[in-house]
């Protein structure tokens, strides 16, 4: 999984309210919500989404969800901000079941991708399923031991481009012949002497290498 970052504003305004929920379907991507507030309502948005740890100018978030606010309720009245992180899986489905196949009667249920008032409710009955003996027609579905994240193939070359922290390109002697075979902006999965490499060339030709291994299970 990846974490990704989201930020949120609460604000008041004069206006008319509404008690729904809405999202939009195109980028940027915006939420809105209201919550009860005194003898008002709070409205919630929630936006300027990126991958945790990528370089960003915080505060641009804000100012971007607060212009956005500010074109729907001119009069909006900005009295919080705060962020916060979500896991996501990178075929963007949750992993809910059995935490580990070694490790039985203990479970999981994450990389939510910021639908976790419903999709807590799908681990729930998925979860209470498994340690009733019972079938659930979901659990296939979201089976957190499938770990096949990698046929994602897109979500795999934008994690290897922006990590940085677990490069291990310069520890492994990777011969040449591997390395052509690498297309420029492409990502692969190598094996060398027994051990798992995710490899990423850029576009300008340069590569850049990470161990794709849960460094707790070894898996």
């Amino acid at each position: 999984m990846y974490q990704e970052t989201s930020y949120l504003i609460g604000f008041t305004t004069n206006s008319n309210l509404f008690n729904d929920m809405y999202i939009n379907t195109k980028s940027p991507i915006s939420s809105l919500r209201t919550v009860p507030y005194g003898d008002k309502r709070l409205v919630i948005m929630g936006g300027s989404e990126h991958k945790t740890g990528e370089k960003e100018d915080l505060s641009n978030c804000y100012i971007n969800l607060e212009n956005r606010a500010k074109k729907l309720f001119l009069d909006a009245n900005i009295l919080y901000r705060w962020n916060t992180e979500d896991c996501i899986s990178l075929d963007k489905i949750p992993y809910i079941g059995e935490f580990s196949n070694l490790m039985p009667n203990v479970y999981v249920a994450t990389g939510f991708k910021k639908w976790g008032m419903t999709t807590s409710n799908v681990s729930a009955n998925i979860i209470t399923d498994m340690i009733m003996d019972r079938e659930n027609p979901y659990s296939d579905t979201f089976k957190s031991t499938r770990f096949h994240p990698i046929e994602n193939g897109t979500e795999f070359v934008n994690m290897l481009k922006q990590t940085t922290s677990s490069l291990v390109l310069d520890k492994f002697k990777i011969p040449e012949d591997t390395l052509s075979s690498i297309n420029c902006d492409e990502g692969k999965i190598v094996e060398l002497d027994g051990t798992k490499l995710g490899i990423y060339r850029d576009k300008d030709g340069k590569y850049f290498a990470l161990k794709p291994i849960c460094s707790h299970l070894r898996l």
